[in-house]
């Protein structure tokens, strides 16, 4: 009697272990789904915008920018695209890897995929504050040097060196590994010892730190640049607003990276030089993963919220609630209004002319006088 209670105890428990399992399954599997779906919605509509403002801005300066974006933007697409499929794959094939990946394919293309679209947002980002920093501060040179295929070719070199570098791996014939979770692929984390496995990991690391360095300083080069012809009160030229509108997305598209990318990279840093142990390191791994997956979908807002209207209906409603009367002229165009309509004043004065100007350079002294007296 006894040994059929404990067995039909035995077979309840292993059935709502099963039935656990299986809905933590479908949750995980579910949660997938929705992730990636936001993610290609999102990416999909900012590449829509880029798309229609590129031909609007298609032979000025913010044609270039306007192209790396719609590839920062096309890249986070694809890799929402291919990644997502993968983990969804994973998730409902209840991560047993020796079963629908006994060859190990699967895992390099995943840790590959990884690798290449971790890392080209970084590097783009980093581009695009370099692209942005030479157009305000070399604005001649920008206009002869950066067409439109120049921007191309910079693109297709990106997307190569990132290629290269998520074959690193392979190359060096270390591969990737299934991490401790079960649900991804990437560089080994846990028990290095092969100076390949730390150089991996390492190079990682380091690109996307240097990365976000890189854009940090362009942008702060651009803003100083830009606050201090502001300053100086040095006739704006036309589109400068657009300058404007172009850093603050840069700047959206920095914190964005360095919030998200930060605690992955560091972490990996970390475990190449402290060697964590890997019980303490997992939990940290999967939190700095999970924060740099939400990167790919937070870019394209930037550009879908950060816009020129849009900033201008949020200025107007600020100033709304603010109880600040709403100046009709738009603030971006405003300091280019003012100097121009300057500038038509002082060339109708009549004592502007070049005649006027000449001939009383050539007055003599007792014309000078009489015109004295008659003040007086």
């Amino acid at each position: 009697m006894n040994n059929s209670s404990g067995l039909t105890a035995y077979v309840e428990n292993g059935n709502s272990s099963n039935s656990t399992n299986f809905m933590n399954q479908k949750i995980s599997v579910f949660f997938s789904i929705i992730f990636m779906t936001v993610g290609i919605i999102s990416n999909s509509l900012a590449i829509a915008i880029l798309l229609k403002a590129y031909q609007r801005f298609k032979k000025k300066s913010k044609a270039s920018f306007l192209l790396f974006a719609s590839g920062l933007v096309i890249t986070d697409l694809f890799g929402h695209l291919i990644n997502g499929t993968i983990a969804v794959f994973v998730y409902a094939s209840k991560r047993d890897w020796l079963r629908f990946d006994y060859s190990n394919i699967l895992c390099s293309v995943f840790g590959m995929c990884m690798v290449f679209f971790g890392l080209c947002p970084l590097l783009l980002g980093s581009v695009m504050a370099v692209e942005r920093c030479i157009g305000v501060t070399q604005p001649i040179f920008h206009s002869t040097k950066m067409t439109s295929k120049h921007v191309k070719i910079i693109l297709s070199l990106v997307w190569l060196f990132a290629f290269l570098v998520a074959l690193m791996p392979i190359l060096t014939e270390r591969g990737y590994h299934i991490q401790a979770t079960r649900t991804w692929c990437f560089i080994k984390t846990e028990h290095i010892e092969e100076w390949r496995d730390q150089f991996n990991l390492l190079l990682f690391s380091f690109l996307g730190i240097l990365s976000l360095a890189v854009s940090f300083m362009c942008n702060a080069i651009t803003g100083i640049t830009l606050l201090r012809s502001k300053i100086r009160n040095h006739q704006y030229r036309q589109g400068r607003s657009h300058h404007i509108e172009m850093i603050v997305q840069l700047l959206a598209i920095m914190c964005v990276s360095c919030i998200c990318w930060t605690p992955f990279l560091v972490t990996m840093a970390n475990i190449v030089f402290s060697g964590d142990e890997p019980l303490q390191t997992r939990a940290t791994i999967l939190f700095a993963l999970r924060m740099a997956t939400w990167n790919q979908i937070l870019d394209p807002w930037v550009y879908i919220l950060l816009r020129k209207t849009v900033l201008k209906k949020l200025f107007r409603i600020a100033r709304r609630c603010c109880g600040i009367e709403v100046i009709s002229l738009h603030t971006w165009e405003f300091s280019s209004i003012k100097n121009s309509l300057k500038g038509a004043t002082l060339s109708d004065s009549p004592s502007c002319t070049p005649a006027n100007a000449f001939k009383s350079s050539h007055k003599t002294d007792t014309e000078r006088k009489c015109e004295l007296s008659e003040t007086k």
